[in-house]
């Protein structure tokens, strides 16, 4: 078994390596050559660039930021639950624009204690009837509740599609409909889906800002898959996000562009398969990622010096799992130029371990493509160590 584990880990590295013929992005050099040392030159010239550059050429603009007409309610009373450990919350977060109104229904948990509770906020992109059970009646390894407030933190998720739909239908109902019901003034910059998730996640946060029983300065975003690329361009845009969690996001999430792994996902793919995602700019770099002039190792450094923690699968070759280690070790100087440590210098880990310590956090969970209490658990760990 040890040695079956072990050639499991290896198979995966030697499926995924950074292509020598495709020249990496620098990391720290601005685009008019200026070699960034301090963390000053990082936030107030590299960083701003990078966003820049995700926002016009992968993820699209936002049609608005935080709305006037944002609103909170409550969709039920409070309840106490789960044995008397935890209040359930069930909120409305409202907001009208020139072609309508949308909603998100926000679950929360929050563990009974004396003080503010940090949180891990789940941007769940699978059906909420099956995973986000309100009465727990339907438990889904999901979003473990039970689990996440036995270890002390609350437990929050909203459905995505309460934000926009998973589905290419024109951008024409949903986030689009409310702020942009005139399609024609869509322009090869303005944001496909993953933009309006994480959009939601942050009207979220303006919630979380005015809930006493929670504490709003240490927050985690948490997604899977797709939701994974979303809770990391959430976590990049929006710096009130104490830490982003990343699992099996593979393209366009933390997996580099730049690889050339047969067996994970490429531009061209994902362009053709999910085209409602991104910015149209983006699909010219499909099978031209050389072109692209950012890769995905500089998303997770716009999570500095926040904590960027990035789960992979053994058995997910789609989502490139050593090639999303690598965007670690290459996103970890960002956190250098504030004294603090990434995963440079690591090699890549055997199925079920992680490598752990500084704020950059990667581990590599044996098993297919799913978000589980293994994952869960890790992260919290990594919480407990910077929280607790």
């Amino acid at each position: 078994m040890k040695y079956a584990i072990l050639s499991a880990g290896l198979a995966i590295l030697m499926q995924t390596v950074c292509s020598a013929a495709s020249e990496i992005p620098p990391l720290l050099t601005c685009s008019d050559g200026t070699q960034v040392t301090t963390k000053e030159q990082w936030e107030t010239k590299r960083r701003p660039e990078l966003l820049e550059l995700f926002r016009s050429q992968v993820y699209g603009r936002n049609l608005v930021e935080r709305p006037d007409t944002l609103t909170f309610a409550s969709d039920a009373p409070d309840e106490v639950m789960l044995d008397g450990k935890a209040i359930r919350k069930l909120v409305k977060i409202s907001y009208k624009g020139p072609g309508g109104t949308g909603e998100i229904h926000l679950r929360a948990f929050i563990p009974k204690q004396e003080k503010p509770a940090a949180a891990f906020l789940l941007i769940c992109n699978r059906p909420a009837d099956k995973n986000l059970d309100v009465t727990r009646t339907i438990k889904s390894e999901f979003w473990p509740v039970e689990r996440i407030i036995e270890r002390g933190y609350a437990a929050l998720a909203f459905w995505n599609g309460d934000v926009a739909p998973d589905k290419f239908n024109g951008f024409t109902n949903g986030l689009y409909q409310v702020f942009q019901p005139d399609v024609s003034k869509r322009t090869p910059e303005s944001g496909g889906a993953i933009s309006a998730w994480a959009w939601g996640a942050s009207r979220v946060m303006d919630w979380i800002e005015t809930e006493p029983l929670l504490d709003a300065k240490h927050v985690a975003v948490v997604g899977h898959s797709r939701g994974g690329k979303t809770a990391l361009w959430c976590a990049a845009q929006d710096q009130r996000f104490a830490m982003g969690c990343s699992n099996d996001s593979g393209c366009t999430g933390a997996k580099l562009n730049r690889s050339s792994s047969p067996k994970s996902e490429h531009i061209a793919q994902i362009t053709k398969g999910f085209r409602h995602w991104f910015c149209r700019n983006y699909d010219k770099y499909a099978n031209n990622e050389d072109a692209l002039p950012i890769d995905q190792h500089q998303l997770l450094a716009l999570i500095a010096p926040r904590i960027c923690c990035v789960g992979s699968a053994s058995k997910d070759a789609w989502a490139g799992p050593a090639s999303e280690f690598e965007s670690c070790k290459l996103a970890s100087p960002a956190w250098e130029l504030y004294g603090l440590t990434g995963v440079s210098g690591y090699i890549f880990p055997l199925p079920n371990k992680s490598v752990s310590g500084g704020y950059v956090d990667y581990h590599l969970r044996e098993g297919g493509h799913n978000l589980n209490e293994f994952d869960w658990n890790h992260y919290m760990d990594v919480a407990d160590r910077f929280w607790k």
